[in-house]
C-alpha cells in the first residue's frame, strides 16, 4: 500500500496526545455496498461482541463491542425518519422502510464508530474484514459519487491559533494527499473534494496570517461555503460559534462538533488488503507539521 509521506521538514514524534496527557480520540466512518444493514451488522456482532438494538429498518447500533460502540446504517437520509422528520415527505414509517429497500442496491452502506484512542485505529481493520466475509464491497467510486472513508479527529485545543496552524498544514500537504489518495487513476482523481481556492490558500499559508477565531471563521465561509473540502472544518467552526456559521450557511448539513473533519473519498472494501491506516498515516504528517507550526517553530513557508 501508499508509503507514508513524510517532508523532509517534519519531526518523527506524533502529536496525538492531549492536553491531559492522555490519547486523543478519533471516529471512522468507512462505506460500502454489498450486505444489507442487517447482515452487517451480525457479522460485527459475531466477530466483536456486543449487542445489535435496531433503530429503525435501515439503522442498526451496536453496544459494546471490541471496539466500542459502532453503527450500521443505510447513507440516506430520508430513510431514518426519527432522526429526519423534516425529510420523510409524508412517506411515514412504513414509506421510510419500503424507500430503503429499494434504493439499498445503488445507495451505500455507512460503518461509524465511537471516538476511538488514535493508537486503537489500525483495530477498524479488524471490522473491516468482518463486513467482507458477508460480501462487503467497493473500489472507491460508484456513479455519480464515492464510497468514502472519513476521519472525525479530536483537535488538540479549539483556539485559534491551533485551527489556523492545522489548517496551514493541511494545506502544505494537500497536494501531496491528494496524489497519493487518487493512486494515478483519473477516475479516483475525478472523486476528490474540489480544492481550496488558490487566493485563500495564498493569504492562508502567509506567515503572517494568524487571525482570531472570529476572523479565521469569516475568512473560512467566505473562501469555502460548502461541506466539500478534504478538510472540513465547519463541524468545529458551528460547535465554536454556530451562529456565525449559520448566518453564512442558512441550508448547509452541518453537524456541530468539535473535531476535524477529513474527508477521503476512497475506500475499498473489495480489495481485501486495502487497510485505513495508509490514510491515517499521511494524516499524521499533518499533525506533526501542524505542532510546529503553532509552536511557531517552522515557517510555513519552509515546507512549501
Amino acid at each position: 500500500m501508499d508509503k507514508p509521506i513524510i517532508p523532509s521538514c517534519l519531526l518523527p514524534e506524533s502529536a496525538m496526545i492531549a492536553p491531559d496527557g492522555g490519547m486523543r480520540r478519533v471516529g471512522v466512518e468507512v462505506e460500502f455496498l454489498g450486505p444489507s444493514v442487517k447482515a452487517a451488522a451480525a457479522a460485527l456482532v459475531r466477530d466483536l461482541g456486543g449487542v445489535a438494538e435496531p433503530e429503525d429498518p435501515h439503522a442498526i447500533r451496536l453496544r459494546g463491542t471490541r471496539l466500542g460502540d459502532l453503527s450500521v446504517e443505510l447513507d440516506l437520509r430520508h430513510v431514518h425518519p426519527a432522526r429526519h422528520p423534516d425529510l420523510n415527505v409524508g412517506l411515514g414509517l412504513r414509506g421510510a422502510a419500503i424507500l430503503g429497500t429499494l434504493v439499498s442496491p445503488f445507495v451505500p452502506r455507512e460503518l461509524i464508530t465511537a471516538p476511538l484512542p488514535a493508537g486503537r485505529i489500525g483495530a477498524v481493520d479488524e471490522a473491516l474484514a468482518s463486513l467482507r466475509s458477508v460480501g462487503a464491497r467497493g473500489r472507491g467510486t460508484i456513479l455519480l459519487n464515492s464510497l468514502s472513508l472519513h476521519f472525525n479527529i479530536d483537535p488538540p485545543d479549539l483556539d485559534a491559533r491551533t485551527l489556523a496552524a492545522f489548517l496551514k498544514a493541511f494545506l502544505l500537504m494537500s497536494d501531496e494527499l491528494r496524489r497519493q489518495v487518487a493512486h494515478g487513476s483519473l477516475r479516483l482523481a475525478l472523486a476528490l473534494p474540489p480544492d481550496y481556492p488558490q487566493r485563500y490558500k495564498d493569504r492562508m499559508l502567509a506567515p503572517d496570517y494568524w487571525p482570531s477565531l472570529q476572523d479565521f471563521t469569516a475568512d473560512y465561509l467566505a473562501a469555502n461555503p460548502t461541506r466539500q473540502r478534504a478538510l472540513d472544518l465547519l463541524p468545529v467552526l458551528a460547535y465554536l460559534n454556530e451562529g456565525q456559521v449559520r448566518q453564512a450557511l442558512p441550508r448547509e448539513k452541518i453537524g456541530p462538533r468539535p473535531v476535524f473533519h477529513y474527508r477521503l473519498p476512497h475506500a475499498h472494501l473489495s480489495d481485501p488488503d486495502w487497510s485505513i491506516l495508509p490514510a491515517w498515516r499521511g494524516w499524521l504528517q499533518v499533525e506533526r507539521l501542524a505542532a510546529e507550526l503553532g509552536r511557531g517553530e517552522l515557517n510555513s513557508r519552509e515546507c512549501v
